[in-house]
């Protein structure tokens, strides 16, 4: 589990988050709110405290993360976390967030496709309708659950069109399961016209960020990080722009680098690699998203100039329809601290 690390202020800057996993952002107090509500107990080794999930390592953490998940059982509790959490990060000044969520999970607690969805979209409706925050949807699929569930998903999601779901995204043990093995998965999400992203260069180096972006529709790598290890990947980063969610923190926690010190943002972005910050799993590594930035600025000297260009940035390579991305990029305009 993570060191806690001391509480930086939010940088008064609109912000934006491409990159995190839904049932991810249920805090332990929320988790054990829908077990109540569903009857069911809190799962065996789940918490290490009151307010703390337990897990020693990456794939350690992955069970942790099925674990919560498995308490999240109705489209009522799927409302529920999503509209906490963009109501959280509105409090930050987050204008825009992208929420990688996997049907796989819904799925494993008996719900179909239909219920999921109407609970997430009632969430992203009913938080837009209190703060003014936008959410939108990357369908997930997770490589350890096999081939044939990822291509069942992407197919899923393909025959169910809707203006909330804009990406298609694979997560879950990169090192043991070969990009490659998806590329149908991903063929079906591309022709269907979702954007695609993908887990690549976190817990596996330079040649998964090569895999997933050998993927077809690639534009985005979540994490890719560990591109930094191959100076000819960084440059082919650079001159594509493909853009990079970033997410520090997890990185710490999990030991893909000692210390915010050790970390490769600052060179990826002295580089020319377009990058974004994003929190990832907040309640288990330790910072939301506003703190993300605020860490960015503490850590790599980002000032709020800089930070103001991540979110341009993220906004920019948002899975959004241009007219979306236009009324957020315009409403950052005659604001404290826009773009």
């Amino acid at each position: 589990m993570p060191e806690q690390h001391p509480a930086v202020p939010v940088p008064a800057v609109p912000k934006a988050e491409l990159h995190v996993h839904l049932e991810g952002t249920a805090r332990p107090e929320l988790i054990r709110r829908l077990a109540r509500r569903n009857g069911v107990a809190i799962p065996d080794g789940l918490l290490a405290g009151e307010d703390t999930f337990r897990w020693t390592d990456f794939l350690d953490f992955l069970r942790t993360y099925d674990l919560a998940a498995s308490v999240i059982r109705t489209a009522e509790d799927y409302r529920d976390v999503v509209y906490e959490y963009l109501v959280a990060c509105a409090a930050d000044d987050v204008r825009y967030v992208e929420l990688i969520a996997s049907p796989d999970h819904a799925r494993a607690v008996g719900l179909t496709e239909a219920e999921h969805r109407a609970g997430l979209f009632q969430g992203i409706d009913e938080a837009r309708a209190a703060t003014g925050i936008e959410g939108r949807i990357l369908v997930s699929i997770v490589r350890n659950f096999g081939v044939e569930a990822a291509e069942r998903v992407a197919a899923e999601a393909a025959a169910m069109p809707h203006e909330y779901v804009v990406g298609f995204n694979m997560a879950g043990d990169e090192a043991g399961y070969p990009a490659g093995d998806f590329t149908r998965a991903f063929a079906i999400a591309h022709d269907a016209g979702l954007g695609c992203t993908c887990h690549a260069g976190e817990h596996a180096g330079p040649e998964s960020v090569r895999a997933a972006l050998a993927l077809p529709g690639v534009v985005r790598l979540s994490h890719g990080v560990r591109a930094i290890e191959d100076p000819a990947l960084v440059a082919e980063l650079a001159e594509r722009k493909i853009v990079l969610e970033v997410c520090p923190t997890s990185n710490v926690a999990l030991g893909v680098y000692p210390s915010y010190a050790d970390h490769p943002l600052p060179a990826l972005m002295a580089a020319g690699v377009p990058v974004t910050l994003a929190s990832d799993d907040p309640p288990y590594f330790g910072a939301t998203i506003g703190e993300e930035y605020g860490l960015a600025q503490a850590h790599f000297g980002l000032d709020d100039a800089a930070l103001a260009g991540i979110t341009r940035t993220a906004l920019d390579a948002a899975f959004l329809d241009t007219p979306a991305r236009d009324a957020l990029v315009n409403g950052l305009h005659g604001r404290p601290n826009r773009l």
